[in-house]
């Protein structure tokens, strides 16, 4: 049975939206759709599945029926579990699941427009994360690039597996972007060479790293059209401008080694999920 795709779910906008997104991903990849709500302490409504807890909100059930409705084939099923939210919510992946977010953000803080549970399942879930992040410009439909940010010094076979396979999914350019400033010069050489040509020549040489590190995904997936690009901008500068026209915005999240269990977030990513125009994808890695 295919890993699932796990949507949190609580009844408000946010979640909803999330919950769309996440109908349509399992809906393309054949994948089964779980909705999970965190909470409850009592019994099960008549004829609704033992959840361990007290009955599931009418509007969860609510938005479960409809997306059965709008996919036909689709099944999605409905949990709910006690607990912390964010450590059950990164628990429901597992390693190979795929888990979708809503935020509603804290409000009022220019720097904090993601809510505190969306940041904390990102840092600690094994599965890649997708925040889909309320005020966004863009909540997620299929037109547009998939958009990965990329540093091709640490080419993480996970992140860009998982950005391909997006790409391909959706019959979608893949465009990689990866922050990357040559030296301004002045150039010192044996014989007479003009400074332009020197600074042209290192960001072709730093372009075809780039391109070396994405070739034997580009084999697997020839189908994929991908557009490379090497940027000046800072890292989170540029991916937040490039998610205007993006339907997904791809960037990575290293598992600490010395504490697994400690949630890490680099601030490239952080900036990413905060200003995003879209969904954002954070894919673990080691």
């Amino acid at each position: 049975m295919p890993y699932a795709v796990v949507v949190g779910v609580d009844g408000s906008e946010p979640s909803a939206a999330a919950a769309e997104w996440a109908a349509r991903e399992a809906h393309r990849s054949g994948r089964p759709l779980r909705l999970l709500h965190v909470g409850g302490t009592g019994s099960p409504a008549p004829g609704e599945p033992d959840t361990g807890g007290e009955p599931l909100p009418q509007s969860v059930l609510a938005t479960r029926d409809h997306l059965a409705s709008v996919l036909p084939g689709l099944e999605p099923t409905c949990d709910q579990v006690p607990g912390n939210p964010a450590y059950a919510l990164a628990a429901a992946g597992g390693r190979d699941g795929l888990l979708v977010l809503g935020s509603r953000g804290l409000g009022g803080f220019a720097g904090l427009l993601v809510g505190s549970v969306s940041l904390r399942v990102a840092g600690h879930a094994n599965c890649p994360v997708v925040v889909l992040r309320a005020g966004a410009d863009g909540q997620g439909e299929d037109s547009g690039d998939v958009v990965l940010g990329l540093d091709s010094d640490q080419a993480c076979p996970d992140l860009i597996a998982f950005a391909f396979e997006q790409a391909a999914a959706r019959g979608a350019t893949l465009r990689v972007l990866e922050s990357r400033k040559v030296p301004a010069g002045p150039y010192s050489a044996e014989g007479v060479v003009y400074q332009p040509e020197v600074r042209e020549a290192l960001e072709a040489a730093e372009l075809t790293r780039l391109q070396e590190a994405l070739a034997p995904w580009r084999e697997k997936h020839p189908e994929v059209r991908v557009q490379a690009e090497l940027t000046a901008w800072s890292a989170g500068r540029a991916l937040v401008e490039a998610s205007r026209s993006a339907c997904l915005t791809v960037v990575g999240r290293r598992r600490p080694r010395l504490h697994p269990a400690a949630p890490w977030l680099g601030s490239v990513t952080h900036a990413v999920l905060h200003h995003a125009h879209g969904p954002v994808a954070v894919v673990p890695h080691d």
